[in-house]
């Protein structure tokens, strides 16, 4: 109803809209109109009233609202169900729970805050309130499990072209960390859940570090962290950019499903800043290190190392990655 509510609103432009108008083409009461009305008001919603006139809507809060991001979303599948959230966990965990109810392929879970946000390794990873853009998409691809550590450089690539789009350029260190001048602005998070010929679903969880400005890091990554304010000298409005990376998710996939990952893989290498770089690569498990230059990724998305002593394929998950030099 209240979106319904707003929609009515935005198509009255600068007029005002009664309450009597509203609640006779949606079917409701003028004081179920009132109530709405006023909830909206209580989500940050600048709706002025006039005894005589009614309704007009000024201006919607910068907040990650369901009805506020979905207004202008055009998608096949990513966001085809939204679920915003005031505070949560995590949302990978609730994403989770809504696939284990049965939610569709492309459900997207928002909030503003998380409380137990974490990135690879277990780190946590700091998802302060109304900062930034802390996110999940479930996915119930049709291809093998396999395919699935992908979809962690498709998120990369989805992120990155979104920022171009407002004028941001990063660049994207292997396999999905999104830096701007070495500092790291995006982290991403695959899940997954399968059976040995199919997956039941992914879970793509992706924070960005929107409006924190470098005083506002904890002081332990304070020195390796930044934000899209930081880079554009000004806050950016986190609505409109969430959707245009929904967008650019979107194509993605729809581009995967219809002719796989190379698509990805292309667009992946043109923000780069890791091929032809001299890089470490530390292993997560055994702790061998060793350096060369990154040359490539292959079809599966692993990176290719030339070193001293042959070439070495270096899979996500398995390592980190260390640039010697970063613009």
């Amino acid at each position: 109803m209240r979106a319904k509510i707003l929609s009515l609103l935005r198509s009255a432009g600068d007029s005002y809209l009664s309450g009597e108008e509203i609640a006779k083409r949606l079917g409701v009461s003028r004081t179920a109109v009132w109530k709405h009305i006023q909830e909206l008001r209580e989500s940050g919603y600048d709706i002025v009233s006039h005894s005589r006139s009614g309704y007009s809507l000024r201006e919607a809060p910068d907040r990650l609202l369901a009805e506020e991001i979905r207004h202008g979303l055009q998608t096949q599948v990513i966001g085809r169900e939204i679920h915003a959230y005031d505070s949560v966990d995590s949302t990978n965990l609730v994403a989770k729970r809504l696939a284990h109810e049965g939610a569709p392929d492309g459900t997207v879970v928002v909030a503003e805050e998380q409380g137990a946000g974490r990135g690879r390794l277990e780190r946590h990873f700091f998802s302060p309130k109304g900062k930034g853009i802390w996110f999940s998409v479930l996915l119930r691809p049709p291809f093998l499990p396999q395919e699935a550590p992908k979809c962690t450089l498709l998120a990369a690539v989805a992120v990155a072209r979104a920022m171009k789009s407002f004028g941001l350029k990063a660049g994207i260190k292997w396999p999905n960390d999104l830096l701007y001048q070495g500092k790291k602005l995006v982290g991403i998070l695959t899940e997954m859940s399968a059976e040995m010929d199919s997956i039941n679903y992914v879970i793509i969880g992706t924070g960005i570090n929107v409006n924190i400005s470098q005083d506002e890091f904890p002081a332990e990554i304070r020195g390796v962290a930044t934000s899209l304010q930081e880079m554009n000298g000004e806050k950016i409005p986190r609505v409109p950019f969430f959707r245009a990376v929904l967008h650019e998710f979107d194509t993605l996939y729809q581009l995967v499903k219809e002719q796989g990952f190379d698509v990805v893989f292309d667009a992946w290498r043109e923000f780069s800043v890791t091929l032809g770089r001299e890089v470490r690569v530390i292993g997560v498990r055994s702790g061998e290190s060793f350096t060369g230059m990154a040359v490539d990724i292959d079809a599966d998305g692993a990176l290719l190392v030339d070193t001293p002593y042959g070439r070495r394929r270096v899979l996500a998950g398995d390592v980190s990655i260390r640039p010697s030099h970063i613009e």
